[in-house]
């Protein structure tokens, strides 16, 4: 492997919010070829603790309005927002796809659940470090009800389950901004040696 390859792919990867997407599907098998890669994440013990699902054609439009509802029955009418209900029922009007992330703990008492969450993290980076190499927009979002309890009940999650995000995955035709970092690396490292 090309060591300057994968620096590329890493350092040019972006965030693309679904409204900047342009409606195009990407074909299932592509999706498919995405999770491939994130069932390569590193994991402790084997556990494989990452989980997908995966709304694709209509079953998109129904998340979103599904989800705007879960917004609606669970917020108080003193702090409901129309904008924020009009937003996640039409926040992925554009995308292809939206996989909700969670992670399913494993019966291990050894591994912990912090671990368990690092690596569906890597999980979801390996599905958006493919969709870069594919010119695919994603957004890893975390907003919403995504760590509402009622959303780990929309998924049937188990109690000691926990939700991570949605990737919303489509395709753009805005160039995307390039990178930067706010505080420069050596302010982040401490080296011992």
């Amino acid at each position: 492997m090309n060591f300057e390859v994968i620096q590329n792919i890493i350092k040019n990867r972006r965030s693309s919010k679904p409204a900047l997407m342009n409606g195009k599907k990407i074909d299932n098998s592509i999706i498919n070829d995405l999770l491939k890669l994130a069932d390569w994440a590193p994991t402790h013990g084997h556990t494989e603790p990452w989980r997908f699902v995966v709304f694709g054609d209509d079953a998109v439009r129904k998340f979103c309005k599904d989800h705007a509802e879960l917004y609606k029955a669970n917020t108080p009418a003193e702090k409901f927002e129309t904008a924020k209900y009009e937003k996640l029922l039409h926040n992925a009007d554009k995308a292809s796809h939206i996989i909700a992330v969670y992670m399913r703990r494993g019966t291990n008492p050894k591994i912990t659940v912090l671990e368990e969450i690092c690596a569906v993290a890597a999980a979801a980076q390996n599905i958006l470090l493919g969709a870069s190499c594919l010119n695919i927009a994603a957004l890893w979002s975390t907003g919403g009800l995504i760590f509402h309890p009622a959303m780990k009940t929309y998924f049937n999650l188990n109690e000691d389950d926990h939700m991570l995000g949605f990737l919303y995955l489509g395709y753009t035709d805005v160039t995307p901004k390039e990178g930067e970092r706010v505080m420069p690396l050596n302010q982040k490292v401490e080296w011992r040696n």
